[in-house]
């Protein structure tokens, strides 16, 4: 039996034959064909380290845009700037220039949250619009008061912002403090259903030492329909330089304390009415809630 010989037995020659063609420009195809190796393996062993000629490389779709991404980001756009340019991910366009220095902020701050806030105006309109609305609506819906709903809203009214006695101490006395004028314009509406005389009311101011005390009084006393001249001594509350106080400004005005002399039969009404209100609620069943 006759054997072919092996040509494939002088390496290193077949090697420095296969880089000459290769850094004449051939590609491996070429090369096979010319010297005849059909072994795949050996063929990329003899041209292991020599670089492709440029004409073999096959071009990738996203060369362009790595390109055009790469100039964007030296001129300073950034991310979001260039991926509105290209219309490519930010994930891409983060590997293709994450080697490039940042470009420097053209913007302060302060500027950057302007920009921002003003984008985010046209919805916050819509959003206030939306909260307006539902609050026309809701008011809307109340209607008239009679006088039942009047006596009952103003015991509750009573029970959250007012005085109550404790059986470690006796406090039978009608005392109401708030900073809403509209809960207090309620209150003194309760207090005319039940035929409390003026005479009987006494007010007075407790406010921050910082504020207006006199503008404060002029306000109070409108919204109650009082003179000035009625209010009591004004308590002041002082200043603590470790608290960063939110009440400021010409909006702040204090509590208005409103008092009924010899109140304890009135306030035994009060607190009555509120027991037979929570007595009236009607209890579910624990079984049958939802």
């Amino acid at each position: 039996m006759t054997t072919e010989p092996n040509r494939y037995a002088d390496f290193e020659t077949l090697r420095t034959q296969a880089l000459t063609l290769r850094r004449e420009g051939l590609s491996l195809r070429q090369i096979r064909d010319r010297l005849k190796i059909f072994n795949n393996d050996l063929l990329h062993r003899l041209v292991k380290g020599e670089p492709p000629p440029e004409w073999t490389k096959r071009p990738r779709a996203k060369d362009d845009l790595r390109a055009r991404a790469r100039e964007l980001r030296t001129q300073g756009m950034t991310y979001d700037q260039i991926q509105v340019e290209l219309g490519c991910s930010k994930s891409s366009i983060s590997l293709w220039v994450r080697d490039l220095p940042k470009p420097e902020r053209k913007r302060t701050q302060e500027q950057a949250s302007e920009i921002a806030r003003r984008g985010w105006e046209p919805t916050m309109r819509r959003r206030e619009e939306e909260r307006q609305a539902t609050k026309r609506a809701a008011g809307d819906e109340i209607g008239t008061l009679s006088e039942r709903e009047l006596f009952l809203l103003g015991v509750g009214l009573y029970w959250a912002e007012g005085t109550k006695d404790k059986p470690h101490a006796r406090r039978e006395r009608v005392s109401f403090v708030n900073s809403d004028p509209g809960m207090v314009r309620v209150f003194t509406a309760w207090l005319d259903l039940l035929d409390i005389p003026a005479e009987r009311r006494t007010y007075s101011l407790m406010i921050h030492e910082s504020a207006d005390v006199a503008a404060a009084e002029d306000y109070w006393a409108e919204v109650v329909g009082v003179d000035p001249a009625r209010f009591g001594r004004t308590t002041l509350k002082r200043h603590n330089p470790k608290t960063v106080r939110k009440n400021v400004g010409a909006e702040y005005r204090g509590c208005l304390v409103v008092r009924v002399l010899g109140g304890a039969e009135l306030y035994r009404r009060i607190e009555g009415a509120w027991c037979g209100i929570v007595g009236a609620v009607p209890v579910t069943p624990r079984g049958n809630r939802t």
